[in-house]
């Protein structure tokens, strides 16, 4: 989205070619906030980069620079100081600053969105536990994760559907049949099976399960572990579009298993070798060719998972983003390999590798095994630090990136935890904002953004902070990192507390209340759809 910050960029970019003399630079200058205040609003090191293509110092470049930026900007640049090497450190007037939050707030709450020309559609498939039990840790942190990483897609313009794919169909479902009758006889699962206290409650809920064949005993308990999962994954604040059942791939005539194998065969890319299908993987990279059908006609979990993808693309979608956990590293290349076999592009999969999440308490990690019953479960998690904390905290730190969450910090009502840091600051803007009225606050945005008293550095400092929203977002969404949103979202409640420490506004003389009111409302702004795009609340009141 356009924006104050995109103009200035529009402004120096002008200027690099004018100096330049249309010549490209070797590459894009920057143009950020100085590492210390007093040095700016903003720097760029366009010279540096300009200097061997117009073939003069850093320094001289720098001079010709400033002067090509104020004939484009004009009484809107306070100064442009030539600092270091050659580096230009630009101080905008206050009139500019004014300027821009009257835009920001011209644009409501669609501010820092994005407007792409051509939008997208995309499927984000995130979660596709098995049903064989309840969401475990790993697993809240993969749907915090495909979460918000939809809504940001959805923020900049996209299309995008949310989906689910419940692997109920393979060895594990039987395991799961054999585990919930063993218990509804009263005997031990099976070695292999599930032992957790859940599949006790599964063989109390299914009538006749000590009876029933195995086969029907496991379907019926998929369709209980699957409601429970979705009402946890609602509370949650997790909706899906779709729960696409693994199980489908395998029905009908020709399945859509078969149709796949069709499509590769088409295309020239299986064989048989001793009874077997083979895709030819290794014709786009894969280490080694993959087993689709074995020689008894038992289809491997990979004819799933490339039937499945098949099935994605026939519906349109111009990318699929799947969200997988840490043990599925390994598999990436040889999904890739399937999916250009198939025809796709590249560019259209991206597989995304979750990492591993420790629960930390009094300094120690505990230890999941599913398998056992030995874990922690979403809605466990969600009993102890609710919604808002564990989604911050699974989605503070980069997906590739192993977490160790504090349960202890996350419990607290403390400054020292980052996400009541950040929600204390929006409920603090909201009785700011009550404290004045709503009179006071519809007039101070009905007011033209008119110069009056100077800006304070504090002021300048969050306005700023304010004004890198619409890049802050469109980052995040383009390196599928929100976990740059919840850094964004602390920084400002940072620089809205040092604003409030040192800026007065209810009772301030008139032209500073109105201009505050309008500073406080644009931050309010910004902070709620921060961390509505995390998926977390934005309380008035705490």
């Amino acid at each position: 989205m356009s924006g104050p910050l995109a103009d200035l960029r529009t402004a120096l970019d002008g200027a690099v070619a004018e100096v330049a003399g249309g010549a490209q630079p070797a590459s894009a200058p920057a143009l950020e906030r100085p590492r210390q205040a007093e040095h700016g609003d903003y720097a760029t090191n366009a010279a540096l980069i300009l200097a061997k293509t117009v073939g003069a110092p850093p320094r001289e470049v720098a001079e010709r620079l400033s002067a090509a930026l104020a004939e484009r900007l004009g009484e809107r640049l306070a100064r442009a100081e030539v600092a270091g090497p050659g580096f230009l450190n630009l101080v905008l007037d206050d009139g500019w600053f004014d300027a821009a939050l009257a835009a920001v707030l011209a644009t409501g709450e669609r501010w820092g969105s994005g407007a792409p020309a051509a939008p997208r559609r995309i499927n984000v498939e995130f979660v596709s536990a098995n049903p064989t039990g309840p969401v475990h840790v790993g697993g809240t942190r993969n749907a915090a994760y495909g979460d918000a990483l939809a809504r940001l897609l959805a923020f900049q313009g996209h299309d995008v559907h949310r989906e689910f794919y419940v692997n109920d169909y393979g060895s594990q479902i039987r395991r799961l049949g054999e585990s919930i009758q063993a218990r509804a006889r009263g005997e031990e699962p099976p070695e292999d099976g599930y032992q957790g206290a859940y599949v006790i409650e599964l063989a109390a809920q299914i009538e006749g399960a000590a009876s029933l064949p195995a086969d029907e005993v496991a379907q019926l308990g998929v369709q209980r572990v699957r409601e429970q999962v979705q009402a946890s994954l609602t509370g949650f604040r997790v909706l899906f579009d779709v729960w696409f059942s693994e199980r489908s791939l395998h029905e009908g005539a020709p399945s859509p298993v078969q149709h796949a194998f069709d499509v590769l065969e088409q295309q020239g890319r299986t064989f048989r070798e001793d009874g077997a299908l083979w895709l030819r993987t290794t014709a786009f990279g894969d280490d080694k060719d993959r087993v689709l059908e074995r020689s008894t006609g038992e289809h491997t979990y990979f004819a799933s998972d490339i039937a499945y993808h098949q099935e994605k693309r026939e519906r349109g979608f111009d990318l699929l983003i799947d969200v997988w956990g840490a043990d599925h590293h390994g598999y990436v290349p040889r999904m890739q390999a399937a999916f250009q076999a198939l025809g796709g592009e590249p560019g259209q999969l991206e597989l995304l590798i979750m990492q591993f999440v420790h629960l930390v308490e009094g300094g120690e990690r505990g230890k999941m095994s599913k398998r056992a019953g030995e874990f922690v479960t979403l809605d466990d998690l969600v009993a102890d630090i609710g919604v808002d904390a564990a989604r911050w905290f699974l989605l503070a730190r980069s997906h590739d990136t192993t977490i160790d969450l504090d349960l202890d910090l996350a419990r607290s009502r403390t400054n020292e935890n980052p996400v009541f840091y950040v929600q204390y600051a929006h409920a603090r803007i909201a009785s700011v904002l009550a404290k004045a009225g709503d009179e006071r606050v519809a007039a101070a945005l009905a007011a033209d953004a008119a110069p009056g008293a100077p800006l304070h550095p504090s002021e300048r400092a969050l306005l700023r902070r304010i004004l890198e929203f619409p890049g802050e977002a469109g980052e995040a969404a383009d390196r599928r990192a929100p976990h740059r949103i919840a850094a964004y979202a602390l920084a400002t409640a940072q620089e809205f507390s040092a604003f409030y420490r040192d800026c007065q506004v209810v009772g301030a003389p008139a032209d500073e209340e109105t201009r505050r009111l309008r500073i406080c409302v644009a931050t309010r702004r910004v902070l709620a759809r921060a961390l509505d795009l995390l998926g977390v609340s934005a309380p008035d009141e705490m």
